[in-house]
């Protein structure tokens, strides 16, 4: 690892100076299939705390005389999830935000990993950061904190003052973090094709939703390929001239490594905090439609897009402006998915022609050939959307279309790119916010939205609704 050290003048740069090198982006993520011989202690353990855990749970359920067995088997679980660590929490997490997926007293029970992460000492952090950057932590910056701001799975996040004064964060990875996941990984996997033989888990898919884990946790394992895709994401937010009153952090290259990303600190209140903008005068409706359009940008036209669109990612700023955070989670949808996906917005946002929609599954060979006719297919929307069809032009939930779209592909078999549930499960996250901060509000029936994705027709549709598609910075 080269780094720069000036002795009169301290700290010149990491080894991230001028941005990642192309290696540092090349994730490296080991094989799942197949268990080691090192794996088998860790499945005994996994095995045995999960029954002591859901016995127990059971027994004080017992005990009590009230509650459901089921809800108590689900407690003891995610009380294994969290007893087994890092590893175990991230899954409990997807549990909790994948509703559609799993049984309700098991997504309930889960919700509880959303905050199960311990921190890990602050010495080992700054042993890490040394070891990345290549000089003392005192030397590197004008102040650090050891105690995090916020601890999650791969890693956590400490403020700091750069050398000119600038405030900053590091996310430092946790020590140890890619052995131990890779080893729960694989048990996992074995785990989950036990379970897909029981009646409770024959329709779970539990192989495919570790498999996907498991990319994407590498993902995440790859510090460099998420600050540059936070930095791509951040330069793009301006593509089209406009959309100055969203942003994501910038990050500070000399001060990124191998297990570090060093960016700017932003100050802001998370998406989920709801009496807390209401309190302070927090113009909900405008946040969410500028981080939608930013978002809706990022799938249709740029390519990468951010995936893990909960709470904790999304800010509103003291500023007046909507902040993007924490890029490990990014996904992107091969070129004729991405039309597919805008004939969706086009099709909820101005003439609900569900032809089109049936069309496009169909040109990407979604559908398999005895699908029926696009008229057929067309009326079988319009028949699980009945309901909003009579409010109107415009009015179509393009989270419910999504959603029936996935539930109409499964049942003819069809093979969906992971990007496109990655979507939806954004769009579920937009549409719980949209329902506590602006109930009224509808991302599909404002042109605003797609603005730049269909510049003519959004035109037109502004001036019909009388809505002002400029959008200034925030007094």
């Amino acid at each position: 690892m080269m780094v720069t050290v000036v002795e009169a003048g301290g700290f010149e740069g990491g080894p991230f100076r001028h941005g990642p090198p192309p290696a540092a982006l090349v994730v490296e993520a080991p094989p799942l299939e197949q268990l080691r011989r090192r794996d088998l202690h860790r499945l005994v353990v996994v095995l045995v705390v999960v029954t002591w855990s859901v016995l127990a749970a059971l027994g004080r359920r017992l005990a009590r005389r009230r509650g459901a067995l089921s809800a108590a088997a689900c407690d003891g679980l995610v009380d294994a999830l969290i007893r087994l660590g890092p590893t175990h929490v991230k899954l409990g997490q997807i549990v909790a935000s994948s509703g559609r997926l799993f049984p309700a007293p098991l997504v309930a029970a889960a919700r509880r990993c959303l905050d199960a992460v311990p921190p890990f000492p602050g010495e080992e952090v700054r042993r890490t950061v040394e070891e990345d950057l290549g000089a003392p932590v005192d030397a590197l910056f004008a102040s650090f904190d050891e105690v995090p701001l916020s601890a999650a799975s791969i890693g956590q996040v400490h403020a700091c003052t750069l050398p000119d004064g600038r405030e900053a964060v590091v996310k430092v990875q946790r020590p140890g973090i890619r052995g131990l996941m890779a080893t729960d990984l694989r048990v996992g996997f074995a785990l989950a094709g036990l379970f897909e033989r029981t009646r409770w888990g024959a329709s779970t898919n539990a192989r495919e939703i570790v498999r996907d884990l498991h990319a994407r946790t590498f993902e995440e394992l790859t510090p460099a390929l998420e600050a540059w895709r936070q930095h791509q994401f951040r330069q793009r937010i301006g593509f089209f001239g406009d959309n100055v009153a969203v942003t994501a952090p910038e990050v500070y290259w000399s001060f990124c490594g191998p297990r570090v990303i060093c960016m700017e600190r932003v100050h802001g209140i998370p998406m989920d905090r709801f009496d807390e903008l209401d309190g302070r005068g927090v113009d909900g409706q405008a946040v969410l439609r500028r981080g939608a359009k930013v978002w809706a940008e990022a799938v249709m036209v740029h390519g990468p897009f951010h995936g893990d669109m909960h709470a904790g990612n999304i800010w509103a700023l003291h500023d007046g402006r909507t902040c993007f955070l924490d890029f490990g989670i990014m996904g992107e949808l091969p070129d004729d998915w991405k039309q597919v996906l805008k004939d969706l917005f086009y099709t909820c946002a101005f003439d609900q022609d569900f032809r089109r929609v049936a069309a496009a599954y169909r040109r990407v060979g979604a559908l398999p050939p005895g699908a029926g006719s696009d008229e057929e297919l067309a009326d079988f929307m319009r028949g699980v959307l009945g309901s909003m069809l009579v409010d109107g032009f415009g009015s179509i939930d393009i989270v419910a279309l999504v959603n029936s779209s996935l539930d109409l592909l499964k049942g003819y078999g069809a093979a969906l790119p992971r990007e496109l549930v990655l979507i939806a499960k954004q769009l579920l996250y937009v549409d719980r916010y949209t329902k506590h901060l602006a109930p009224e509000y509808s991302i599909t029936a404002d042109p605003y939205v797609v603005k730049n994705i269909f510049p003519a027709e959004a035109k037109v549709r502004a001036a019909e609704l009388g809505i002002d598609l400029d959008d200034p910075l925030p007094s």
